[in-house]
C-alpha cells in the first residue's frame, strides 16, 4: 500500500475559543475563511487550503504553542484587514531571509503570523 500524500503532514488545526461567533466574525472578515457549524460548541473553518476548527471552551490558553503563520500576497493590505477586523499587531512588518511578515493577536488572545515573499 502506497502512503497517501497527506501522510505525515499537518492536516487540521483546532483552536479553543470562548466565543465561536466572534472567532467566525474575525477570521471571516480578516481572511475570508468559510465555516460549517457542528452544534453550539464546534465550528469547522476552511481557508481554501487547510481546514481546522473552533472548539468552545471556558478556558483559553493561547500562549506558548506553535506559531501558526498564514501567507498573504499583499502584506500591507492584510495587516489593514486584521486591524479592521479587531486584531492587534504584536510585531509590525519586518524582513527576514525569504520575505517579510508581521504578527498579530486575535480577539481570543492567539498570536499568529502573516508572511509574504514580496
Amino acid at each position: 500500500m502506497a502512503p497517501s500524500e497527506a501522510d505525515q503532514k499537518i492536516d487540521y488545526i483546532e483552536m479553543n475559543v470562548k466565543d465561536i461567533e466572534g472567532a467566525k466574525q474575525f477570521y471571516g472578515e480578516a481572511f475570508a475563511w468559510t465555516f460549517t457549524d457542528y452544534g453550539p460548541d464546534y465550528c469547522e473553518f476552511r481557508d481554501g487550503r487547510l481546514s481546522g476548527g473552533f472548539a468552545r471552551t471556558h478556558t483559553v490558553t493561547p500562549k506558548g504553542g506553535p506559531l501558526v503563520i498564514l501567507f498573504a500576497a499583499d502584506l500591507e493590505e492584510t495587516l489593514s484587514r486584521v486591524e479592521k477586523a479587531g486584531g492587534s499587531i504584536s510585531r509590525p512588518i519586518f524582513s527576514f531571509p525569504g520575505g517579510r511578515r508581521f504578527h498579530f493577536v486575535d480577539p481570543e488572545g492567539y498570536e499568529l503570523g502573516v508572511w509574504s515573499d514580496r
